[in-house]
């Protein structure tokens, strides 16, 4: 534009005028979206059209207002204690959206609407009106939300109007804590207006993006929210919305479908467009149709996963992105991108673990923000007007925490909330003060009351937990730079994938075993036979939930198959592509009638422990298709999803004929050992498998001894009684004897061998012994890891 502010410069600029390196003039915000529209808009990234005023007409707009000395008045009386906080920002912002504008600013952006509208093709287009802090975006501060954002304008009345009130929003009360925690000068921070045609997400949907994992930094994922209709209700912790996770490093093969989470989110109300200039914008309930189904197709997921690797790529570090989606037959657009600055910035050479200890009552579940443990007493909240209550070193408990809120966040302990997920504005600036916080409950301010004293603990992955009372816990720090290299390779037991991620920066030589039953029972929950024979599955309260969760799938099978590959696919991303040893279900008959349905279909044992379970169960006609469905989650893991690091495992397989049957059925199932590298293995746990040793290794690529069992079974102990509790012991020399000469057989015969157990992390001696017989890897749960690993260079030495 021909119009310049006072000090010589333009007063407005369109976006693809803009690049990145306008931050000075225009914040960060519209400075990214300048350099996107300029550079990346070839690359298949949509974003709508618009411009930005500069910097420069805000201070423009200061001065012919003679707003100068009232701000400096304002600050001051604030630092020295005679105004509070919210007279401060009320004074201010009064004054700012008083004043009127300067004729050059208000007929450059009369004008620049009026193009817009040409753009458009239509006389007054609904536009969204942002502010960009001079300040906001940069490397080691994010301000999101710190200003306001004004949705569905109409007419350069509205417009003007709400450009006044975006600079009046440079003093919101939350933007004053922030810049005054960030150490910014008040007065040396000006405002840029991004003014962008609307989307017409309300008929659609929207949400918040990153290209990787928010809570555990892990680089290899993209994150996305997504709720029906205009992203604010996202943005703002209103709604919980649906998540997604996609594995980054396969995006660029479109064979694999690399998506490795999709949790529904309630998605409670959603923002719409209003009936007027009065009211732009209203917020109305979801329908139960909206509440029950994804707001992205798989297309649209990975669509926008590639756009968020693009745009990583581009900047060259992590990035934050909100999208829309045009519910009009339009296609999704990216309307907003800055950097990361929290896990992207954290460095990771240290290494944090919390240990819970004895625990009261778990009281409620939702999201984890941060992995800490914290504990405190409630101080329940439910309106901003009331934050004056708020006691240092409490509990924050809310509905929702409005951005209003981070003079106290600061000062809190931990949050929880009912609502909101991982990319609301909440969780980030809960991310950002370091401040763990619980998100999306459901019912905290219900169930918790004021004074009530709780630890809230964010340590076991993406859900975290509320328990009854103070809990004690210990935290361990390590740092990742200092662990030694071992020749013998040390690996993780995993089971649930939602704590996988957590402990990505240890430098684990792959998953040793990854248990199955986990993932079917707490994310699948319905028994495989209760699907494959759901017509003799008999009316009541678990055919009802069946019903429940497998609504809109069309073959019920699909639903254990999709949700058990996806699970696994978790644990296989995090360290591939080291392999990932997946043991297939080694339920006991009691334990798989505890699942949805399960009671109709499993007999009862009088000793489980030695009964139908394992191999047996896989050639069964009693559990045959139940196997089946097994098979087909490994293959979808393998095939569909991509993850060729993944290896079988066979457990509790007590004779040679068993392992000829089962690698049988699996080949029926397309599951052939050898074929696109497909290795099996069998857990050594039985006396037979050590026995036998020479003939197993003829049918398996290697074992993995699993010593619970194998001492249990050696020593005629059960290993869960205190009775026998004394005589339980890996170290004892018959099952020493088990496992060196296993070891050598295993070594004589070519395969691969390791141990999967806890012996090693607890008695360094017994780690020498393995590293001593000639171990190929020892497998150990991820809070071992470091201590097993320092045993196994002790041995080494």
């Amino acid at each position: 534009m021909d119009d310049h502010a006072r000090g010589g410069g333009p007063l407005l600029t369109w976006f693809e005028d803009l690049t990145r390196d306008d931050l000075p003039e225009v914040g960060g915000k519209n400075a990214s979206l300048g350099e996107m529209v300029a550079r990346l808009g070839s690359q298949g990234i949509r974003l709508p059209p618009g411009f930005a005023t500069t910097a420069g007409a805000y201070r423009s707009y200061i001065a012919a207002n003679g707003l100068e000395a009232v701000l400096a008045a304002a600050l001051g009386q604030l630092a020295d204690g005679r105004l509070t906080l919210p007279e401060a920002g009320r004074r201010i912002r009064a004054a700012v959206a008083a004043g009127t504008w300067p004729p050059d600013i208000e007929q450059a952006i009369r004008a620049a609407y009026r193009t817009l509208a040409e753009r458009a093709g239509m006389p007054e287009p609904a536009v969204a009106v942002r502010s960009s802090a001079t300040a906001e975006d940069l490397p080691d501060a994010s301000f999101a939300g710190q200003q306001e954002t004004f949705l569905n304008i109409r007419g350069e009345a509205a417009l003007l109007s709400a450009c006044r009130r975006c600079y009046a929003s440079l003093f919101t009360d939350r933007a004053i804590t922030y810049r005054q925690i960030k150490g910014f000068d008040h007065l040396a921070v000006a405002l840029s207006i991004g003014v962008q045609l609307m989307v017409r997400s309300d008929e659609g949907g929207s949400g918040v993006m990153f290209s990787l994992d928010t809570e555990s930094g892990f680089d290899k994922l993209v994150l996305i929210n997504a709720a029906w209709g205009l992203g604010e209700t996202v943005v703002q912790g209103a709604v919980s919305p649906d998540e997604y996770q996609v594995y980054k490093p396969f995006l660029d093969d479109e064979s694999r479908v690399p998506i490795l989470h999709k949790a529904l989110g309630a998605k409670e109300i959603k923002m719409i467009y209003g009936a007027g200039p009065e009211t732009p914008t209203r917020t109305v309930p979801t329908s139960k149709a909206e509440r029950e189904s994804f707001v992205l197709s798989e297309a649209e997921i990975l669509e926008l996963s590639r756009m968020a690797v693009r745009i990583e790529r581009h900047y060259g570090q992590p990035m934050d992105m909100e999208w829309a989606r045009d519910g009009q037959g339009g296609p999704l657009y990216i309307v907003q991108a800055r950097p990361e600055t929290v896990q992207s910035r954290s460095g990771g050479h240290a290494f944090r673990s919390y240990r819970l200890g004895t625990t009261g009552e778990a009281l409620l579940r939702g999201l984890s923000v941060d992995s800490a443990v914290a504990t405190g007493e409630v101080c329940l909240i439910e309106s901003a007007a009331d934050i004056g209550r708020f006691r240092d070193g409490a509990v924050l408990v809310t509905s929702t925490t409005d951005p209003d809120w981070v003079p106290i966040m600061k000062r809190a302990a931990a949050i929880v909330t009912d609502h909101g997920g991982r990319t609301s504005h909440a969780a980030i600036i809960s991310r950002e003060l370091g401040v763990p916080a619980i998100v999306g409950t459901g019912q905290a301010t219900h169930l918790l009351h004021d004074g009530q004293a709780i630890t809230v603990s964010c340590a076991g992955g993406d859900e975290g937990v509320i328990y009854a009372g103070k809990a004690e816990f210990e935290v361990e720090e390590t740092r990742l730079d200092e662990v030694p290299q071992t020749r013998t390779k040390v690996m993780l037991n995993m089971a649930n994938p939602a704590a996988a991620t957590r402990w990505w920066r240890l430098p684990a030589d792959g998953v040793g075993l990854a248990r199955m039953e986990f993932v079917i029972s707490n994310e699948v929950k319905v028994h495989p036979l209760a699907l494959t024979r759901y017509d003799r599955l008999p009316a009541g309260p678990d055919r009802d939930a069946i019903d429940r969760l497998t609504r809109g799938y069309a073959d019920r099978t699909e639903y254990f198959v999709e949700t058990l590959a996806r699970g696994l696919s978790r644990i296989a991303a995090t360290w591939y592509p080291n392999p990932a040893i997946i043991r297939m279900s080694d339920f006991k008959t009691n334990e798989y009638a505890g699942l949805l349905g399960g009671a109709a279909f499993e007999p009862r044992e009088e000793n489980p422990m030695i009964g139908f379970r394992g191999a047996s169960r896989y050639y069964s006609e009693a559990y045959r298709d139940g196997f089946a469905l097994e098979c087909r989650a490994i293959r979808r893991l393998r095939e569909t999803i991509g993850f060729r690091n993944v290896l079988v495992m066979i457990p509790f397989c007590r004779t040679v004929g068993e392992a000829d049957r089962v690698l049988e059925v699996m080949a029926e199932n397309g599951l052939r050992r050898g074929e696109d590298g497909l290795e099996v293995y069998v857990m050594c746990e039985i006396p037979s498998n050590v026995i036998e040793a020479e003939a197993f290794a003829e049918r398996f690529d290697g074992f993995s001894i699993g010593s619970n069992d194998l001492t249990q079974l050696t020593l005629g102990v059960d290993r869960d009684s205190e009775a026998l509790a004394s005589l339980f012991s890996e170290r004892d020399p018959a099952v020493l004897w088990m496992i060196q000469t296993v070891i050598a057989k295993a070594r004589k015969a070519g395969r691969k061998i390791g141990l999967c157990g806890q012996a090693p992390s607890n008695h360094p001696e017994f780690a020498k012994l393995l590293v001593q017989a000639g171990i190929d890897s020892i497998s150990v749960t991820p809070d071992s890891f470091l201590a097993v690993k320092r045993h196994v260079a002790e041995a080494e030495r």
